[in-house]
This record gives C-alpha cells, sequence and structure tokens, in this order.
C-alpha cells in the first residue's frame, strides 16, 4: 500500500497519510528512547516485533470490546490505522510498584499494589512527561470529563485483560502506559485506544525469576533486548518459525 506525505515522526513511529479519509500508515522504527530522549540507540528488528505484538493485542482487545485505531497489519514494519485526535496525555497503569514510582515515593522495588494504581501524565519531552491530576486535564481542556471516565473504565478493562492473557504464558504485567484520541466522522467524535502496546510500553516479568522481557533491558543495560523481545512474541503464539526468519532478515 502506497503510503502518502508524512504527518508526524515520533521517538519510535513515523505516521503518513494513508489511503482513505481519516487513515493512516503507522511505521514501526528500530530507534530506543529512554529517560525523556536522554539515551538514545538503534536496535535491529525491534520495529518489527513491536508491530507484530502491538497488532496481536490490538486485535484481541479490538474483539472485547475496546475499540482502537488498527484497521490491519500491512507488512512487516507497517499498519494501517484511523487517525486520531490524540489526547496530550499519557495514562499510565501500575500493579507492581518499580521504576519512577518507588524513586518518587521510597517504596520498595516489586511491591505488589493492593490494587492497579491510576496515573496521568502531560506528554511533553521538552517538560519531561510531568505527572499530572485529572483536575489539571479537565482545567486545560485536554479531556471532557465524560472522556476520562469512559477512558479509565477503558484502562481498567484493558488492565484486567491483559493482566490475564500474560499471567497464561508465564508473564506479569507490571505496568504500562496507554495513549488515547478522538475518531471525528461525521460530526461526531468517538474516543479509540491509540498508539501501541509492546515490551516499550509495558513493563512485563517473568513470573518465576522475574526475568525482565521489556525496554528496561534498553534503560538498564541489560543486554539481550532483541531477544527478550521475541521471547514474548514466541509466549503470545505469534512468532512462527518462518516470522523468525524473516525478523533476522528483513
Amino acid at each position: 500500500m502506497k503510503k502518502g506525505k508524512k504527518i508526524y515522526e515520533g521517538k519510535a513511529k513515523i505516521l503518513y497519510k494513508g489511503p482513505e479519509k481519516n487513515t493512516a500508515i503507522q511505521l514501526f522504527k528500530d530507534h530506543a528512547t529512554a529517560f525523556n530522549n536522554q539515551k538514545k540507540s538503534t536496535i535491529s528488528k525491534k520495529g518489527i516485533l513491536n508491530n507484530m505484538i502491538s497488532e496481536h493485542i490490538f486485535k484481541k482487545l479490538n474483539k472485547v470490546g475496546v475499540k482502537t485505531h488498527l484497521i490491519k497489519r500491512l507488512n512487516s514494519r507497517e499498519q494501517l490505522i484511523h487517525m486520531l485526535e490524540i489526547i496530550p496525555i499519557e495514562f499510565i497503569v501500575r500493579n507492581i510498584a518499580t521504576g519512577s514510582l518507588t524513586k518518587r515515593l521510597g517504596i520498595p522495588d516489586g511491591t505488589v499494589l493492593k490494587k492497579p494504581l491510576f496515573e496521568y501524565c502531560y506528554k511533553n519531552d521538552e517538560l519531561g512527561d510531568p505527572l499530572i491530576a485529572r483536575e489539571h486535564i479537565l482545567a486545560f481542556n485536554w479531556s471532557t470529563a465524560f472522556e476520562l471516565d469512559y477512558i479509565n473504565s477503558n484502562c481498567s478493562k484493558i488492565n484486567i485483560f491483559l493482566s490475564k492473557m500474560f499471567k497464561k504464558i508465564g508473564i506479569k504485567l507490571v505496568d504500562f502506559k496507554l495513549e488515547f484520541g478522538r475518531l471525528k466522522k461525521n460530526g461526531k467524535s468517538q474516543i479509540m485506544l491509540a498508539d501501541e502496546i509492546s515490551p516499550d510500553t509495558c513493563r512485563l516479568w517473568d513470573v518465576v525469576s522475574k526475568k525482565k522481557l521489556d525496554k528496561d533491558r534498553f534503560r538498564k543495560d541489560l543486554g539481550n533486548i532483541i531477544q527478550a523481545y521475541q521471547e514474548v512474541a514466541e509466549r503470545l503464539g505469534i512468532m512462527r518459525e518462518k516470522d523468525k526468519i524473516n525478523a533476522l532478515t528483513d
């Protein structure tokens, strides 16, 4: 499928104009960043694995009633998606304390939370994606109260679904971030899940060994990043021998 004009380039993906109105083509890059873009690298084949994993998860979420921007995966690096007006908020869901939460509050790493913790961050690289409250979102009109309630309900639904899905394959869903946007069509606005769900946007630990199977391997210089991402794909049952060969030769 022929790509149109480049619309936007972020740290991990590029958006191009799609073949029809209100569509876009999302390309997954091999770039890796951490600590608000202070640490950067290129990890060969990462984009291929993230595309594969995110498509698999979004298709499952669509089936259980979570509306997503995914239309279909086009090839090893690209997806056809609905073009959304992105809400400038990262919606973070935490099941286990780690990362910035433990640093902010002095909580021991690995503490299992009594119930999921929902946090909001304002998407702004220059400001370091600051933590904000619901009141900030409403005060600055980044979202309406109705939209926020709908998104929070979806975050809870996604967390329950993904936690169960990963548990079945021996993985703990520690925390993850989500993005949402508005599909504007025929004078109406519909909230949809956007961006991606992959080892780039989730913390995933092996249930037994607590081995990290996510971007923390890059953040903390643990090595074997692609091997960890590939292991997630294999456990999800979406990486056949043919896929492994293609991923190595793409």
